[in-house]
């Protein structure tokens, strides 16, 4: 489909889904988004639900300010996968153990490194950068200087709730490897702070939802925010890197004869800003569950644990911003899946995935999210499906 343009808005709301599908209070999100006075456009994806202030599937474009908490509170997450040499005739019948590995490898929820991990011990990190990376931690708000030492632990950790790590086949049988995870506890503590400073500001009194507080160019406070902002982004960056790191370990080592070669990684982040220019004006666009699709840029667009993940190319649509979905989306909160389904449901959602069928991830279970399939039809004047993947192997949090 194409968009569909919402009608009495200030400006324009491009919908990549149908708005009868949209909960109210979705609506409502987008609707008073669009009041804002510095707001420029907003493209609305197919996977769009609920979220904090701004829906998860939206991207904002504004002109001289930022909204933190439309760019979400786990800044920087995003999605890394790599194509290896692998192909399903490689892999044994009981992958428990390969799955056993991986969580050995990665710490998962809660979990943390005994120190911070040496990047220069993992094959095919880009150490470029790295030391100055964590130099700049010196200029970020004073409120999280006293938690260098777990952000140090944490990097290269999986965290808990939608994060993921998945050993996947495509329809020609290659491997791949894929994991979804973003800037750990560091990142929340910064988006929680901020959100809480432009609260606060003048400008930001009367908004329709005080969740909107913006940060305006060229005050103290936005540049504050871009510091740690950014900074954050990266973090979430090298965190995905040193995951993608420590799995390929596993899979040399658990594959060994095999001699596994990998591709080029495939990165994307899907809760960020950019500065990207738009019929020549100068725009902050905010991607909340949203993946930047230029045109020739590759992208990752999951499912849920129990189906199937895309690989895709942009196609670089301009009315979209040049974006396109994070993924299949909530159609249910996590609370309404515990309600609704039990582990027996979810041991039936994901026959054939070696993973997690506890009661502790019935939240994640496939009917609590949309379609997949239904979510990339919706956008196919955004992207082109490069790869279809299906997992074998799905860690959780």
């Amino acid at each position: 489909m194409s968009y569909v343009e919402v009608p009495g808005a200030k400006v324009p709301i491009r919908m990549w889904a149908d708005p009868a599908s949209v909960e109210d209070a979705a609506m409502r999100q987008l609707r008073n988004v669009a009041t804002l006075p510095w707001i420029k456009g907003l493209a609305v994806m197919p996977d769009v639900h609920f979220g904090k202030g701004a829906t998860v599937g939206s991207v904002i474009a504004m002109h001289g300010a930022v909204c933190p908490a439309a760019v979400g509170v786990d800044i920087g997450c995003g999605m890394s996968a790599v194509k290896t040499s692998l192909t399903a005739n490689d892999l044994p019948g009981d992958l428990s153990r390969l799955r056993s590995k991986i969580e050995q490898a990665i710490p998962v929820g809660r979990g943390m490194h005994d120190g911070m991990v040496d990047p220069g011990k993992l094959h095919g990190f880009p150490t470029t950068g790295w030391d100055d990376f964590w130099s700049r931690f010196d200029g970020v708000a004073d409120a999280v200087k006293f938690r260098q030492d777990r952000a140090t632990k944490q990097m290269g950790t999986l965290g808990s709730g939608n994060h993921f790590i998945e050993f996947c086949l495509d329809e020609a049988g290659a491997v791949w490897l894929m994991l979804h995870s973003g800037s750990r506890n560091i990142g929340k503590e910064l988006a929680d702070f901020h959100i809480g400073q432009a609260q606060k500001l003048p400008h930001n009194q009367g908004l329709v939802d005080r969740d909107l507080a913006v940060f305006i160019a060229d005050t103290p406070q936005m540049a504050a925010y871009r510091n740690d902002l950014f900074w954050a982004q990266e973090y979430a960056k090298y965190n995905r890197a040193i995951m993608m790191g420590l799995f390929q370990d596993v899979v040399r080592k658990e594959f060994k004869k095999a001699k596994v070669t990998f591709a080029p990684v495939i990165s994307c982040h899907h809760n960020y800003v950019a500065e990207e220019r738009y019929d020549g004006m100068d725009l902050l666009v905010t991607r909340k569950g949203a993946i930047r699709a230029g045109s020739g840029d590759f992208g990752i667009i999951p499912g849920s644990m129990g189906t199937g993940s895309y690989i895709v190319k942009g196609l670089g649509n301009a009315k979209s911003f040049n974006s396109a979905s994070h993924g299949a989306g909530r159609r249910m909160s996590r609370n309404a899946a515990k309600r609704a389904f039990s582990t027996k449901d979810l041991q039936e959602q994901t026959r054939g995935v070696e993973c997690r069928k506890d009661s502790g991830v019935v939240d994640e279970i496939p009917a609590a999210y949309k379609p997949i399939e239904q979510v990339i039809d919706q956008q196919r004047d955004l992207v082109e499906v490069v790869a279809k993947l299906k997992q074998v192997v799905c860690v959780k949090g």
